[in-house]
Parts: C-alpha cells; sequence; structure tokens
C-alpha cells in the first residue's frame, strides 16, 4: 500500500511539471504577440516536443497503476482526473503553440491597431490556467468554483473584441490580416480558458464526486 501511495504522489508531480510547461509556454505565447517577441515565439515552437513527450509519460504511468492496482474511490477518482487535466494541458500547450504562429505573422508589419483587449483577456485566462492548477494542487473546491464562473466574462471580451476588429476590417481592408491573425489569438485564449474550466470540473469530480459538465447555468449552486 505504501509503495502504491508512493506512486501516486508521483503521478501528481509528472502533472505538476507538465502543468508548470504549458504555463510558462501560454505565457511566452503572449509575450510574442503583445511584446513582438520572436524569442518567446521560438521557445514557444520547441516546448512543445516535450509537452508531447510528458504527456506520454503521465498517460503511461496513470494506466500502469489503474491495472496493477486497481484503486477504487478517491484513489480512482485522482487517477481519472490525472488522466484527463493531461489531455488538457496538452491541448493548451498546442493552443500556445498556434498563438505563437500567429504571433510570427504579426510581426511581419506594423501593429497598426491597439491590442489593450488582448492583453486583459489574456491576464484572465492566464489566472483561470493558474487557479485551475492550484485548485487540483490543494483539492480547493472553492477555488475551481471561481474558475467556472470566469468562464462567462471571458466569453464576453471575445464577443466585444471580436466586434472591434470586425469594425476595424469593415473601416480599412488593408487592416483585414493582421485582423484575422488577431481573431485567431482571441479564439485560442478563450479555448485555453475552456481546458481551464474543463480542469476546474475535473477538481470538482476528483474532491466532491460529482460531475458538473454540461450544467453551465447551475455550475456554482450544482457544487454548494
Amino acid at each position: 500500500m505504501r509503495h502504491f501511495v508512493e506512486e501516486l504522489e508521483q503521478l501528481k508531480t509528472k502533472l505538476l511539471e507538465m502543468s508548470a510547461i504549458v504555463e510558462s509556454s501560454i505565457q511566452r505565447s503572449i509575450s510574442a504577440v503583445t511584446q513582438k517577441d520572436r524569442t518567446a515565439a521560438e521557445e514557444v515552437f520547441r516546448t512543445e516536443v516535450r509537452i508531447n513527450s510528458i504527456e506520454i509519460e503521465i498517460d503511461e504511468f496513470a494506466i500502469n497503476l489503474l491495472a496493477l492496482h486497481q484503486p477504487m474511490a478517491a484513489d480512482l477518482r485522482l487517477i481519472v482526473a490525472a488522466l484527463k487535466i493531461n489531455t488538457d494541458l496538452e491541448r493548451m500547450g498546442d493552443l500556445a503553440v498556434s498563438i505563437a504562429e500567429r504571433a510570427t505573422s504579426l510581426m511581419e508589419g506594423p501593429i497598426i491597431t491597439p491590442m489593450i483587449d488582448i492583453p486583459h483577456i489574456a491576464g484572465l485566462v492566464q489566472s483561470m490556467v493558474r487557479k485551475s492548477l492550484d485548485a487540483f494542487v490543494h483539492r480547493d473546491a472553492d477555488l475551481a468554483r471561481s474558475v467556472l464562473a470566469s468562464d462567462d466574462a471571458v466569453d464576453s471580451l471575445r464577443t466585444a473584441c471580436y466586434h472591434e476588429l470586425t469594425s476595424f476590417m469593415e473601416k480599412d481592408p488593408h487592416n483585414i490580416q493582421q485582423a484575422l491573425n488577431l481573431m485567431v489569438v482571441i479564439r485560442n485564449l478563450e479555448r485555453i480558458a475552456d481546458h481551464s474550466t474543463n480542469v476546474a470540473e475535473d477538481v470538482l469530480f476528483l474532491v466532491k464526486g460529482i460531475d458538473v459538465r454540461h450544467h453551465a447555468e447551475t455550475r456554482p449552486s450544482a457544487v454548494g
């Protein structure tokens, strides 16, 4: 039993390593956009290989735990949650790569529209990522709930940004390519927020043993 407990700790340690790498990759991709930082974008591309590798390591480790120990109750929920969170983290890493790719396209010309809203939405998304992972580490259901509540704010900001960029394109067709690139950046940030929400839902499943997926309108009260 002691050996199994140690292996569960190893699984959590591997997942925390994955989360730190992904969080850093997201930060660099945003810097690549807002600061036109080509070095940051290149680091995101290099990091993708490590993220893909550690995803496979975590999956194999977790599946072996399931096969060898046949865990029950809370231990089973932990391993299942780890598998799901691992997948969401890998997809966040993919989205960071997509943002960095758009950043390199944006570097080819001058920024011809203010990016006030993009740092705002990026800051909110990064906060969601950090809180969802902290909620997992500390098994904090309240912190997980706060991530779910933030998802609507990201959606609202995305809609406002889309309207602004559409207006920008209508005023001058020369702005279309840049605006489209920025729209993709915003869409990818929103998708990172969605994956953070998935992680928060998995934390609630882990801590409370409840499934709050597909019940967005009742999320905050459903887990009280």
